[in-house]
């Protein structure tokens, strides 16, 4: 990212909120000085790719002109360090070495059903379905696709959001098949298994004419 909208960021990180005259005078003690012009521009372009709202007024004690304070979008957290994957981990470790595996893949049965639920995946023909399955799935970290083969309809998943996690923990895969089930109201049938080496995660789905719930 440009050095310069990196520090809005930055302070915007810091002080929940800004005007422009206030990211004014944090970025001109970082960098040097600056204009209230090239923050606007450099602010436009944040909100452009989505991480940075559109201003909202603030309120003010005492009359005057009303001042327009600037804030990040849920999407700039991505840009700053954290550390999801080793809670993620330490989480994970901690039930599976406190619960019997039966009531553990119970829990993520019961994470697989809300994703399906929250997606509203209309009861529709399969590929319809699968539609509105792939569109939810890149929406939350998967890169996933789907294609039409002499057996079939295939769902290619090529990037794992747990990925660093399930390494490990085979169990998130199946919850990951409980999802494509929910979505799909289609039982997957795996063709290929990233943990096995493989390039992708491939299921192979075929319309039985009924639809399914999250197992």
């Amino acid at each position: 990212m440009q050095q310069t909208r990196r520090h809005i960021l930055e302070i915007l990180k810091e002080r929940k909120e800004a005007t422009i005259d206030e990211i004014v005078a944090d970025l001109s003690s970082r960098i040097g000085k600056i204009t209230a012009v090239t923050v606007r521009h450099h602010l436009e372009i944040l909100r452009g790719d989505g991480l940075v709202a559109a201003p909202a007024v603030r309120r003010r004690s005492a009359p005057g002109r009303p001042q327009y304070v600037y804030a990040l979008t849920d999407r700039a957290a991505d840009h700053f360090p954290n550390n999801y994957q080793g809670l993620a981990t330490g989480l994970l470790t901690q039930i599976k070495e406190q619960l019997p595996p039966s009531q553990l893949n119970k829990i993520l049965e019961g994470v697989a059903g809300q994703m399906t639920e929250s997606a509203s995946v209309p009861d529709a023909p399969l590929e319809v379905r699968l539609d509105h399955a792939v569109q939810y799935m890149n929406e939350h970290g998967y890169t996933a696709a789907w294609r039409k083969s002499d057996e079939g309809l295939v769902l290619q998943i090529s990037n794992c959001p747990y990925e660093q996690v399930s390494c490990n923990n085979p169990e998130l895969c199946r919850m990951d098949e409980n999802l494509v089930r929910g979505l799909t109201g289609v039982r997957p049938q795996r063709m290929s298994w990233q943990l096995q080496g493989h390039d992708s995660c491939t299921y192979l789905m075929r319309e039985d004419g009924s639809r399914e719930q999250p197992a």
